[in-house]
């Protein structure tokens, strides 16, 4: 009887032990291969009967990293509302109503105690990723890490293809969690969530926007305006751009999109930068004349103005070489069965070894596209600048060491047929200090003649310094056909290849041209001299080869 009394007595406290709390505080770690990520930046939810508030430390705190996003879920009728904060001020608000609902879950019997608690397995496979899941429903509540799993019942684990780990470290009962979970403004307006999502992947980065639609064409009625200089009859457009400073764990990427205006053949094309560094620059023969630039001659009877490094000037560099393919957009009216024309061609390229160039400075960007018709061709140009934890790049000297490209072509500068001569290119230069771990950032692609010109067969290229081979290659290009269908108005030939097909001296119609990266070794201070030979073809009638090359200097001083 008195064993009895005491039980009677117990009960309610045993009953007050047991009851499920209003609300709880669950706090996160994630981890990776065991090795735990971000540790001041644990996962956050705030749950409710009502309502889950996925969010994290750093979102709390001020400054917050941009973006910033959170997640509120209704789990009346399992939606749930994606936020986002940029630049700690400015909220993004999309709603989904349909992703809860769609979860699908196996459901498995296994089951195990996280933080004291008796928890269920369920699995599922998004995108090829397999995910268990460990959930709880010993406090009544609901909530999870992130948007899976929240109907299934209070989620303390989530584990993805068996190495990334989000784990629950501590459960906090509260009373009440409301204050958390009034995140939204007044009037909020909701994105849809296509908007919200393309938002919040532009703000990860900055955008320079350099070009816009702009026309680059053959044309006496291409003028200069305020922003944008025209030079070369239209070929060329060029406008200064204010770069940002690029710190040593960030990527640059080049962003150009092309179309056909008017013209219906592939041609060279080149994304530059012009320094302005020494007492010349390329500007100035833009503006006066490639005639007033310091000229190379190397015997063969012709004189090249401004394509390799002298005391008092420096050449252009190139960021990018492209090469337009046969009319994309303009001649897509030329069907062919089982053909579907693209409609502009994008090309992206990293140049992060090229930063210490352009880093905080004011300089001119140009692009160049070889053509002679009036409606040319219609470009778009970005320059993205990405922040990153991994230095891929410690070379701080960029020197641009020569650059055949004949950006004035419809301004009088010739081909770069230099090759013709055993001498090729040679160009002198000096340093200021021992540079450790250089390298020549070369650009190569051949061009001119048919069957036997230089664009259709292969050629060595040959680099020395200082009278020591450093690096020999031939450069070809083998997979021209995967880029037909950007090319429209390419030649069919009775073989059953189209022109755009054939493979080439290092480019085909629509591709980008990759730089190859040839190691120096240290160098020390003083004057080297670098030598580029390659057997160029001699002229067949009226058909000539001539190669594009252009080289940088980049290393550690």
């Amino acid at each position: 009887m008195k064993n009895l009394f005491y039980l009677l007595l117990l009960l309610p406290l045993f009953a007050a032990a047991q009851k499920k709390p209003n609300a709880v505080k669950v706090t996160y770690k994630r981890s990776y291969l065991g090795s735990i990520q971000e540790p001041d930046n644990p996962i956050i939810i705030y749950s409710d009967a009502r309502q889950t508030f996925v969010t994290s430390k750093k979102a709390s705190q001020r400054p917050m990293p941009s973006p910033t996003e959170s997640t509120l879920v209704n789990h009346a009728d399992s939606t749930y509302i994606q936020l986002a904060v940029l630049n700690n001020e400015y909220m993004l608000a999309t709603k989904d109503s349909l992703s809860l609902k769609r979860q699908t879950f196996e459901l498995l019997p296994d089951t195990k105690k996280i933080l004291g608690y008796t928890c269920h397995k369920a699995k599922t496979i998004i995108n090829s990723n397999t995910i268990e899941i460990w959930y709880t429903n010993d406090l009544g509540l609901k909530g999870a890490p992130s948007v899976l799993g929240q109907e299934l019942g209070l989620v303390l684990q989530t584990v993805r293809n068996g190495n990334f780990e989000v784990l629950a470290t501590e459960v906090k009962k509260e009373k009440d969690v409301s204050a958390y979970l009034d995140v939204l403004l007044p009037n909020q307006k909701m994105l849809d969530m296509l908007t919200y999502r393309d938002l919040i992947w532009k703000s990860r980065f900055t955008t320079i926007p350099v070009f816009k639609d702009e026309i680059i064409n053959f044309s006496d009625a291409s003028k200069s305006n305020d922003s944008i200089l025209r030079f070369a009859n239209g070929t060329i457009a060029l406008r200064k751009i204010k770069f940002p400073e690029v710190k040593p764990r960030s990527q640059v990427f080049i962003d150009l999109t092309e179309q056909s205006n008017g013209d219906a053949y592939d041609r060279t094309g080149t994304v530059f930068l012009i320094p302005e560094d020494q007492k010349q620059s390329f500007l100035d023969g833009l503006k006066n004349g490639a005639a007033i630039l310091p000229a190379y001659n190397n015997g063969n009877g012709s004189t090249y103005p401004g394509v390799v490094r002298t005391t008092g000037f420096t050449p252009i560099i190139e960021l990018m070489r492209f090469f337009t393919p046969f009319g994309v957009k303009q001649y897509n009216t030329l069907q062919l069965k089982d053909k579907v024309w693209q409609e502009a061609v994008p090309y992206r390229q990293d140049v992060s070894e090229l930063a210490p160039a352009f880093s905080g400075k004011e300089l001119w960007v140009g692009v160049f596209i070889g053509n002679y018709d009036k409606g040319g061709h219609k470009i778009s140009l970005n320059i993205t600048h990405h922040n990153d934890e991994i230095q891929y790049n410690k070379a701080n000297l960029v020197l641009p060491l020569f650059n055949t490209v004949n950006v004035m072509e419809m301004a009088g500068q010739g081909y770069s047929t230099m090759f013709s001569s055993p001498k090729g290119l040679e160009v002198t230069f000096t340093l200021d200090k021992d540079v450790k771990n250089a390298r020549l950032r070369y650009i190569t692609t051949g061009h001119g003649g048919w069957e036997n010109g230089d664009e259709y067969l292969p050629k060595k290229n040959t680099i020395t310094l200082d009278g020591k081979l450093a690096f020999a290659f031939v450069p070809w290009r083998q997979d021209c056909g995967t880029y037909r269908l950007y090319n429209p108005a390419s030649g069919n030939f009775e073989n059953g290849l189209s022109s755009s097909d054939y493979s080439r001296s290092n480019w085909c119609p629509g591709t980008v041209t990759n730089a190859e990266f040839i190691d120096l070794g240290n160098l020390k201070a003083g004057t080297h001299t670098l030598t580029v030979t390659i057997p160029q073809g001699a002229p067949e009638g009226t058909n000539f080869s001539a190669w594009n090359v252009s080289g940088v200097l980049l290393g550690e001083e």
